[in-house]
């Protein structure tokens, strides 16, 4: 309530000033790719507005008089690529751009065409998608979560039940997700991420240093290994030259502050510090998990000349999530009784250093990640006793990242190659209670090192009016975990993409390729119980894809395309004692990986996805995807496909955002997703004392596994903005508000110990408890009110 009045005492005293129309200018660059030089003569132009500027005999460039909000550039020069940039926010801090022009290969008095913003590069003509800054700004729902515009996407799930993050691509599990920043791999983007998977409540990364973000749901760069069913690849803003600034933003879960601004004339920064009151949000719903969160980031980049910089990076969080013990009723006594408590400490830092020498690149990346994950769970959560402890886990991952790559181009062709060196080490201490079939426990101390290594090179071909690309790639990787893994020829890793135009607008592109990725190290960790590495019979996870897609592009505003994939797995890892595949699990809080496995399940997900898009700068942004699909699974070679956690069936997504004058925006988005499949309870071994009090939660009749289905679900997010162009700051509000219609998802009804035994005088194995159900239903309208201050 006090948030809410602060905020309607700056928006009266914000419309009780005498704003002015203001404009402000944009500076900038243009040089040659290759060579590095300023280019002269360089027609530069602010799309959607039809004024520009040319560029002097240093290549620099001012456009004056330019109204306040998110632009793209549109640079051309005959002989070169007409290139079109990264939306920018044009403000009083506008940053300094930076336009790298390449020399074009077809004759010189051809006509100079204009640029698309919907890019398709030789290697990835098929399931690319580039998202620009006012996307991830204003879509609605998202908050400025990365994790949730991703959503909107052919081919990406959501979940109605439960507020995570989890990306859900093509059918495939949360676990088959790689990451990078700016160059850098990082494990995760989500805080109170899951051990093993890649989901979380809400996004580790500050929106506010996002420039941009290339998102690949097939067609993986040869140089992007350990990828089954997404990439995304994100470039940071560079910190501002010219000036120092200040930005602070309150949010939909945390307050955030940010700066970027520049040390001497060859050193830029940009850093961020978020605090989260999710906790207080949380318990205000009443929710039983209360998670609080601090996360830090930073980019500093130097350019010691033309030809070489130096990136340096860095990412952390710091997640504790507790218990909210003192709230009533039968749902909250449900997660109570089986969530654990979570801490968890995260860290990614690294550095890129690139040397521009002619038609070459070389590259140079190394980093080291950490991850400290802490789960304790007692029964009833009574620490009086260690004999109610059912789980306490100290599990440490640290990797160091060395990667070379050189990057040439001639005419018409593009080759690139180079290797990743790794070395990893896994620590674990865990005790752990199970019950399969009898009470089991777990006691065991893991210190795993392991070295990875990896090779690759692709060369791409462009002819020179772009009617036909081609890609081939390949890549190859080892690790000493094991005899077979250290054989680079069972994990070879080719791929190929074509791409022709038919006619003017109308292209048809293809990708075939096979990907592999290591088991998690929850997985190659785990010790049985007498304390031997059970799953050193473990393979590399593959999955090979085909994609064929048809994309028009009538004008340089809209595009339509429809895309056809079939992925096939295989050696997936099986779960021996639930009898599913791993990749089903991991949407949930704890950690994966950590049981017996095999890699003898097979999968297969296929699907059509329809995408529209259509950009009008400084009035709309408009998408809508349509993805039907089937995911399925089996195990060997024997028996018929069942259904898998993911196999939704259908997701239908219609987003638009309108600006209207004076700064206000619109924008909406209606989401529908099938129901997805479930597994009744086995009420015989739920109701088991010995079965209860470990797992505190219902065990799943696997005999019958998916064989039941949800609902559909459908909800409307509603978003409303106000942006203020003052003349030494910036001020936003806006309010979000998810699933406005309140919709509800009926699940089946949880079934819960009373806590009363029904034969108190058979033997402790042969005891159960009284059992009842409790109503579940999924679905909360989630109104937020974020405020933007940049000065």
């Amino acid at each position: 309530m006090r948030i809410r009045r602060i905020s309607f005492f700056i928006l009266l005293c914000c419309l009780c000033w005498n704003v002015f129309a203001a404009e402000y200018q944009i500076k900038g660059v243009v040089i040659d790719k290759s060579t590095r030089q300023p280019l002269e003569f360089v027609n530069v132009l602010v799309v959607g507005l039809g004024i520009g500027a040319s560029t002097d005999a240093n290549g620099n460039f001012l456009i004056t008089q330019v109204p306040p909000g998110i632009y793209r550039l549109q640079a051309s020069f005959l002989g070169y690529k007409t290139e079109l940039t990264p939306e920018y926010r044009v403000n009083h801090v506008t940053p300094y751009v930076q336009i790298e022009l390449e020399e074009e290969n077809a004759s010189l008095n051809e006509v100079i065409v204009t640029a698309s913003p919907f890019q398709k590069v030789p290697e990835s003509p098929v399931s690319l998608r580039v998202i620009g800054l006012q996307e991830i700004e204003k879509a609605p729902g998202a908050n400025r979560d990365i994790s949730k515009v991703v959503q909107n996407y052919p081919g990406v799930a959501f979940s109605p039940i439960g507020y995570r993050n989890d990306l859900i691509v093509r059918g495939g599990g949360p676990s088959e997700n790689r990451f990078y920043l700016d160059g850098v791999e990082i494990p995760n983007i989500n805080h109170f991420s899951t051990q093993g998977a890649s989901g979380g409540p809400v996004g580790l990364i500050d929106a506010d240093l996002i420039r941009s973000v290339k998102f690949y749901s097939g067609a993986f760069p040869a140089d992007k290994g350990n990828a089954l069913s997404s990439v995304l690849d994100f470039s940071l803003r560079d910190g501002d030259m010219e000036r120092n600034s200040l930005k602070a933003t309150l949010g939909a879960s945390e307050v955030s502050l940010s700066s970027n601004g520049h040390i001497g004339n060859k050193t830029s920064y940009l850093v961020s510090v978020r605090r989260s009151y999710l906790q207080a949000l949380f318990k205000i719903l009443g929710l039983p998990f209360l998670p609080a969160y601090t996360d830090a980031s930073f980019k500093i980049k130097t350019r010691f000349d033309s030809h070489n910089e130096l990136t340096l990076l860095g990412l952390g969080g710091i997640d504790r999530m507790k218990l909210n013990l003192g709230i009533e009723g039968e749902d909250a006594e449900y997660m109570l009784s089986y969530l654990p408590e979570i801490n968890q400490e995260t860290y990614t830092v690294g550095g890129v250093y690139r040397h521009y020498s002619q038609r070459h690149v070389q590259s140079i990346v190394l980093s080291q990640s950490y991850l400290n994950n802490r789960n304790v769970k007692y029964r009833d959560n009574d620490e009086s006793s260690e004999e109610n402890l059912t789980l306490r886990l100290g599990s440490i991952e640290q990797e160091t990242k060395l990667r070379m790559e050189n990057t040439s181009s001639w005419s018409v062709w593009k080759v690139k190659a180079g290797f990743d060196l790794n070395y990893s080490r896994y620590k674990s201490n865990e005790y752990r209670k199970v019950f399969t079939n009898a009470l089991r426990e777990y006691d065991y101390h893991t210190d795993l090192s392991l070295w990875r290594w990896g090779m690759f090179a692709s060369v791409d071909y462009a002819a020179p009016d772009k009617s036909f690309t081609a890609s081939m790639g390949v890549r190859t990787d080892g690790n000493n975990y094991s005899d077979k893994m250290k054989e680079l020829w069972r994990q070879l890793s080719p791929r190929l993409s074509v791409s022709y135009r038919l006619i003017e607008g109308l292209t048809l592109s293809g990708h075939v390729g096979l990907y592999y990725q290591l088991p998690s190290y929850t997985a190659l960790g785990f010790k049985g119980e007498e304390g031997e590495y059970v799953n050193r019979h473990l393979d590399y996870i593959s999955v090979s894809q085909e994609s064929l897609g048809l994309s028009w592009t009538p004008n340089e505003n809209m595009e339509l395309s429809v895309e056809g994939f079939y992925k096939l797995y295989g050696h997936m890892l099986f779960s021996l004692s639930d009898q599913i595949p791993l990749s089903c699990k991991g949407n949930d809080y704890g950690t994966i990986g950590n049981e017996a496995l095999s890699s003898e399940a097979k999968g297969r997900s296929y699907g059509v996805e329809l995408m529209f898009k259509w950009l009008l700068a400084q009035k709309l942004n408009l998408s809508s995807s349509l993805t039907i699909f089937k995911s399925e699974f089996k195990d060997g070679e024997q028996g018929s496909y069942v259904p898998s956690a993911w196999d939704n069936r259908f997701i239908l997504n219609m987003s638009g955002t309108y600006n209207f004058p004076k700064h206000w925006s619109l924008g909406a988005k209606v989401s529908c997703i099938g129901g997805s499949p479930y597994t009744p309870y086995d009420v015989e071994k739920s109701s088991l004392v010995e079965a209860w009090n470990v797992q505190r939660r219902a065990y799943y009749d696997y005999s019958r596994y998916n064989q039941e289905r949800l609902p559909v679900f459908g909800q409307l997010d509603v978003r409303v903005d106000k942006t203020f162009y003052l003349k030494k700051c910036m001020l936003g509000f806006y309010l979000d508000i998810q699933n406005i219609t309140a919709s509800k998802l009926r699940q089946p009804d949880a079934l819960m110990s009373t806590g009363q035994i029904e034969n108190p005088s058979a033997p402790l194995s042969e005891q159960r408890y009284v059992m009842k159900s409790i109503r579940q239903e999924s679905g909360t309208l989630l109104p937020t009110l974020g405020i933007t201050f940049e000065y």
